[in-house]
């Protein structure tokens, strides 16, 4: 909708939304907060606030900062803003970007100003330094566990805990010990340390302390950054970190012209050192902040939303605002191979009454899941794509991908005939190893022709809607969406990790493999770990537009012992019945029955 009151004047953007949409675009100054519940409209809402600000003579849409947590949603809102128009806004001046991107920007300036010489180098990944940290310490502890020693360096930051207080943070924190236990951890993160500073080196981390540091100690660094930026708009609030905390507040100064939102419901990301507690606490931290809740549910249908609410237990439940739609189902199996291959068959069956497989979507608790349900969808001839969180075009293929084409771009003749733009971008990629037929194995390798079968669907895409588009346009349309963050999205079903669903939605969603110690997860031994465990899953059922998907398998295999137990939460939802059978409203009644294969 917003493409229907482009250009036109602010009372057409406030009539484009709902009253309490209108309520957060009309708090134009001081600080705002909005609760924004899954399928509300957030996005909507703070863009439209920003426009109706700009169209107003409130704000410089060039003096904007808007921060996100990937370059999806970045480019997103700067998408809808050229899409609303007016005051700028189509020319792209409002600053939308990551908390990342946004502080490496002013590093790389504010370095040669304030310290002097080039900026240290950014490392993509601790991984390398950590490896040679063990082996300065003699240490093995394989790659996964490099991952696991990265993933608690990262926390340790951005909680702005030191290495010699690593240990007893981390006992406060109920962090898991590992292998190595956490006084190793501490030894191998003082020693990653001093390894990145005697060569010079900055992770992700250290850009922002650093940003924040040069901020909040240079005078003259601080008026150009708050001359510069005057209005703060920042999406997610409760994925912030403490670190991420500091650096919003060394740029805000003494100012409150701070708008955040989120939803404390979803909160997923504790583990990395994300809090609730700046969303929840926002009030109490700006005693005069205009607080707005968010409730009008529109991407799911009552159904839906009333498993949604009834995980959430909101004080302000979500109200629907779609027709009603088929209930959910929730199956027992025998096991788990019966489970994947009963997941399958609900796709099929999905797929073969008319629904795209790319809106259909598998999320599962544990990376270790994936593997299973990959095998049981090429059992059945199932097209699928397994998505993780990294970003699409910064996948080595993808990248390589782009090198290529544009490599076959310089080296054309002038005149040079060209074929169809689908059968110049596959021979392309033909070189890199994408195959006409889906290859039979799984990991990295399917992985590699996924991405590389994806680009080959945006030529198609791309050649169905604009017949005369040539390599030319396609080059810099995929350029354009790298910009944007905007993955493309193959025909297949997604099969994903709870974590990496964030922000997504299909129109059926299927969620396996809740039960005990794997949702909640066996770690989550304290009551903030559990609870974030329940956030999780409801993130995972408020991906579902229309159709959803509950299920849990007694046994690990046919023939095992059945001692798998159903998740603590389902017991909110109803009680557990045989493959078909719909949730009713009737939580907490009922036997366990199972059911083998589906």
């Amino acid at each position: 909708m917003e493409a229907d009151v482009s250009q036109l004047g602010a009372d057409a953007l406030l009539n484009a939304l709902d009253p309490e949409q209108r309520e957060v675009a009309l708090a134009v100054r001081g600080p705002v907060c909005v609760l924004a519940g899954a399928g509300t409209g957030k996005t909507r809402a703070i863009t439209h606030r920003i426009a109706y600000a700009a169209l107003t003579g409130v704000v410089d849409p060039a003096r904007v900062l808007a921060l996100t947590f990937t370059v999806r949603a970045a480019g997103e809102l700067r998408g809808r803003l050229r899409l609303l128009g007016g005051a700028g806004l189509g020319t792209g001046a409002v600053r939308a970007t990551t908390f990342h991107a946004a502080a490496l920007r002013q590093l790389s300036y504010f370095w040669p100003r304030v310290v002097g010489g080039r900026p240290p180098r950014l490392i993509d990944s601790k991984l390398p330094l950590i490896g040679e940290a063990t082996r300065v310490l003699r240490l093995q502890p394989g790659d996964g566990g490099l991952s696991d020693i990265a993933a608690e360096i990262e926390w340790a930051k951005v909680t702005q805990v030191r290495p010699d207080e690593y240990v007893a943070a981390a006992a406060r924190a109920a962090r898991p010990a590992g292998p190595l236990g956490t006084d190793v951890v501490a030894a191998l993160y003082d020693t990653y340390e001093r390894l990145r500073r005697e060569r010079q080196l900055i992770d992700f981390e250290s850009v922002l302390e650093l940003t924040a540091a040069i901020v909040a100690e240079n005078r003259q660094a601080a008026d150009q950054v708050r001359a510069s930026f005057r209005y703060f708009v920042v999406d997610e609030y409760q994925d912030v970190n403490p670190l991420q905390k500091l650096l919003l507040d060394v740029w805000l100064g003494d100012r409150d012209d701070l708008c955040v939102v989120g939803d404390p419901h979803q909160t997923i990301y504790s583990f990395t050192g994300a809090t609730h507690r700046y969303l929840t606490g926002f009030a109490a931290e700006f005693p005069d902040a205009t607080v707005v809740r968010l409730v009008r549910d529109y991407r799911s249908t009552p159904q839906v939303v009333a498993v949604a609410n009834r995980l959430a237990g909101q004080a302000a439940p979500l109200a629907a605002q779609r027709p009603p739609g088929p209930e959910p189902v929730l199956t027992a199996y025998d096991d788990e191979i019966g489970e994947a291959e009963g997941v399958a068959a609900h796709a099929r069956s999905l797929i073969d009454g008319g629904l795209p497989a790319r809106e259909i979507a598998v999320l599962v608790r544990i990376n270790a899941m994936l593997e299973r349900f990959e095998s049981a969808f090429a059992a059945v001839g199932v097209p699928y794509q397994v998505r993780g969180s990294e970003r699409f075009y910064d996948r080595p293929e993808v990248r390589q991908a782009l090198m290529l084409l544009r490599g076959a771009l310089r080296g054309r003749l002038a005149g040079e005939a060209t074929g169809p733009l689908p059968a110049e971008v596959r021979d392309v990629l033909s070189g890199l190893g994408l195959t006409p037929a889906e290859p039979s194995g799984g990991g990295a390798s399917r992985q590699r022709w996924e991405s590389l079968a994806a680009v080959a669907q945006l030529a198609d895409d791309m050649h169905a809607t604009r017949p005369g588009a040539g390599l030319e346009e396609f080059v810099a349309e995929i350029q354009q969406r790298a910009e944007l963050g905007h993955a493309p999205v193959m025909d297949g079903v997604t099969i994903a990790s709870m974590h990496a669903a964030k922000g997504l939605e299909w129109d059926a969603v299927l969620l396996p493999g809740l039960v005990e110690g794997i949702m909640p997860i066996v770690y989550a031994r304290t009551p903030e770990a559990v609870e974030e465990e329940q956030r999780l899953l409801y993130v995972a059922v408020t991906r579902a537009r229309e159709r959803l998907f509950l299920s849990w398998a007694a046994a690990r295999g046919p023939g095992s012992r059945a001692s798998g137990q159903p998740s603590r939460y389902l017991a909110e939802l109803g009680p557990v019945a045989p493959a078909g059978t719909r949730l009713r409203d009737n939580p907490r009644s009922g036997p366990v029955r199972r059911r083998h294969g589906g």
